[in-house]
């Protein structure tokens, strides 16, 4: 059985990469980032009508987005009015496009003459 590293043996900013990535790792919560961003803010409601899930399914995608930092939720009234946080959502773009800027394919591959 292969040894693992654990969180500490990780720069701090990968360790946030990851968790950012974990957290939009599933098909609802890219689907409620890009109805997000087209909104001011919304209720949870809204976004139960635009994905057509269960209001709790719903409730739990956005409680992982919002642990992570990913959007901000505002208490109005009896509802949570959600948004994108713009401040995370500036450094997930930065990261992840520094991360695939260092990490462009070379020209190269260790079998260039296989089909893809």
């Amino acid at each position: 059985m292969g040894s693992t590293k654990n969180s500490g043996d990780y720069s701090p900013e990968v360790v946030q990469w990851a968790s950012w990535a974990k957290a939009l790792a599933h098909p609802a919560r890219i689907e409620i980032i890009r109805f997000l961003s087209r909104q001011e803010s919304c209720v949870c409601s809204a976004v139960v009508d635009q994905l057509d899930l269960a209001q709790s399914t719903v409730s739990q995608h956005l409680k992982a987005l919002k642990q992570a930092g990913i959007i901000r939720g505002t208490i109005s009234g009896t509802q949570v009015c959600y948004c994108l946080d713009p401040e995370t959502w500036a450094q997930i773009r930065l990261g992840w496009n520094t991360l695939f800027d260092q990490c462009a394919p070379q020209l190269l591959c260790c079998a260039p003459d296989e089909p893809k």
